[in-house]
């Protein structure tokens, strides 16, 4: 077990239903300050909490007539979305469903996930969005787990959400079902509770909306992917939320009414915030309820997008498209998985200008960025690349990022050499995991540091670079062996499509790298031997894949991350 260096504090019971207590961010907390005769304090009277409900007042204000959602033949203002968050917010609470109740969603990314992010919180609950690619033993779980009150499904989920609740124990109240119906996808069975639109259209919209009684009251509960273990519920507060949509929109220095398009998942951190965040600058809210390079290629020009997210799997599809360069720039913000340079390099030749972050579902989106400086301007396209696929510095409201040894908690030396765990500390931070106090206080320490599990280098001029995940560190001969730079070296073969490199079991060395790699169709298949030989011009010979296997597509969750832990189980048997 890694040394702790402060003990972990004792922690409340972490229940949605209660104001969660401000954590202390710092043993070292300054008694309140005077000056003259004003004494500063955390809950002053005259204080307003941060919550970024307050960002759809503000919106109808200065951009009421301006276009919020866009998706197929629907257009609507964001004074149109306002009133119908309300009217969704009032008729949510007469279903009797008050401050601190969970409230789920099962649904891609459509106009009414956009209003749910704000009608949920509205009505006084947690917004719990959920992942649409899991099964319904996985759904069953988290919805028990929550303890759901009420569940909107879209109809495209409605058998496998029905399927879902049937699993829950007889002793338990079955949530009310809300249908959101789509006409690409009919759901005749009528044994929902309500429609979707109905509870919108009887809504009231002279509705006072639910204010927080504090900035630390719960908004969200997110749950992780569960790529290296089972599911958490990740609890953030309306002041993290606020925090996290500022931190994103002032990072890529978004101008006011961009056009926002929907690639990243709404149910995958919120959006990274987005959801919250475009109403702050009155953006345009594009929706996909399917990505796929046509897809969006086709949403990029007709709409004018100038902004949208993409994990690297996404990248690396948009870059492999035919869709070829693109008629105007678009700005994109790449994370959730270290994306090889090559693919950088490939998508800013078509006219994307990326930039990178780094964040966990427990900073509640991107925390980390790649902030870009113009003495790197006249760089090379591979040089730019480089530096771009690191991780970055802590962003303006996630500052303090550091690499640390993980027995000694002292930080490492900044050679881009000493390899340790990357820890975070700032206001984007989670509240902690929904009961469990054990998993909240192994990660979250006295002194306000977040241990991600992450393993980095910090270079020279204060950059981080992410290697790997703890667990998929290799350990060949007694040299470690970063699975993400093998996955480079393995992406510069014109051939390879995806590369995923794990640890395999060896008499000798231990561990030794096994490749997994899918190929594009344009391309004669390569050989094993000619992929090594790739790799082995680029890197020391102990870090060669021994063994390379091709498979059609690589396991991955919904968010594009790919499942290592399947990919582990597969190297054993070979």
């Amino acid at each position: 077990m890694p040394f702790i260096p402060c003990p972990p504090r004792p922690l409340k019971q972490r229940t949605i239903h209660a104001s969660i207590t401000p954590p202390h961010l710092s043993n070292n907390n300054p008694s309140p300050q005077k000056l003259g005769n004003v004494k500063s304090t955390s809950a002053a009277n005259n204080q307003t909490s941060l919550s970024p409900m307050h960002f759809l007042d503000r919106a109808v204000v200065i951009y009421g007539n301006c276009p919020s959602i866009i998706h197929k033949d629907i257009t609507r203002t964001w004074s149109e979305t306002r009133t119908r968050c309300l009217k969704l917010a009032s008729s949510i609470a007469a279903l009797g469903i008050t401050r601190g109740d969970v409230v789920s969603v099962v649904a891609p990314n459509i106009p009414a996930t956009c209003e749910l992010h704000f009608a949920v919180p509205m009505a006084g609950a947690v917004l719990n969005t959920i992942n649409t690619r899991l099964d319904t033993n996985s759904i069953s779980n988290l919805l028990r787990h929550c303890d759901s009150k009420l569940v909107f499904v879209d109809s495209q989920f409605a058998s496998l959400v029905w399927e879902a609740v049937s699993l829950l124990p007889p002793h338990l109240r079955r949530p009310i079902l809300v249908l959101i119906e789509d006409q690409e996808y009919i759901y005749s069975d009528n044994s929902f509770d309500h429609d979707y639109e109905t509870m919108v259209e009887n809504g009231d919209a002279a509705f006072e909306w639910v204010r927080p009684r504090s900035e630390w009251d719960p908004i969200a509960l997110n749950y992780t992917s569960g790529t290296t273990a089972a599911p958490k519920g990740v609890v953030h507060s309306h002041r993290s939320a606020f925090l996290q949509s500022v931190n994103t929109i002032l990072q890529c220095c978004m101008p006011q009414r961009p056009v926002f398009l929907w690639t990243v998942p709404m149910f995958h951190s919120n959006g990274w915030s987005f959801a919250w965040g475009m109403a702050a600058v009155g953006g345009v809210n594009v929706c996909l309820r399917r990505v796929d390079a046509p897809s969006i290629h086709q949403a990029l020009e007709e709409y004018g997008v100038t902004h949208m997210c993409a994990a690297p799997v996404v990248l690396n599809m948009l870059s492999s498209y035919a869709g070829n360069t693109l008629t105007a720039p678009v700005h994109v913000l790449t994370g959730g998985a270290p994306p090889p340079t090559v693919v950088l390099e490939q998508a800013e030749s078509l006219g994307f200008i990326v930039t990178h972050g780094y964040g966990l579902t427990e900073t509640g989106g991107l925390a980390v960025m790649c902030t870009w400086k113009q003495e790197w301007d006249h760089l090379s396209g591979p040089e730019r690349a480089r530096l771009k696929a690191r991780q970055g510095v802590g962003s303006i409201c996630s500052a303090e990022v550091d690499v640390v040894d993980p027995y000694t908690g002292r930080s490492v030396a900044r050679d881009s050499k000493t390899i340790g765990e990357v820890v975070l500390r700032g206001g984007t931070l989670m509240l902690g995991y929904l009961n469990d106090e054990e998993g909240t206080s192994q990660c979250m320490k006295e002194n306000g540091w977040f241990w991600t599990g992450d393993m980095g280098v910090m270079h020279e001029d204060g950059y981080l670079e992410v290697k790997d995940r703890s667990k998929d560190i290799i350990i060949c001969g007694g040299e470690n062996v970063s699975s993400i730079e093998v996955e480079a070296a393995l992406y510069s073969h014109p051939a390879v499509h995806e590369a995923a490199v794990v640890a395999r079991p060896c008499k000798y060395w231990g561990e030794t790298p096994c490749a997994f790699v899918s190929l594009k169709e344009a391309h004669e298949k390569p050989t094993e031997k000619e992929i090594r030989e790739c790799c082995k011009k680029r890197m020391p010979l102990f870090m060669v894949p021994r063994l390379v296997v091709f498979l059609p597509e690589l396991p991955k969750t919904s968010t594009g991350k790919v499942q290592k832990f399947l990919l582990r189980d597969m190297a054993k048997q070979i």
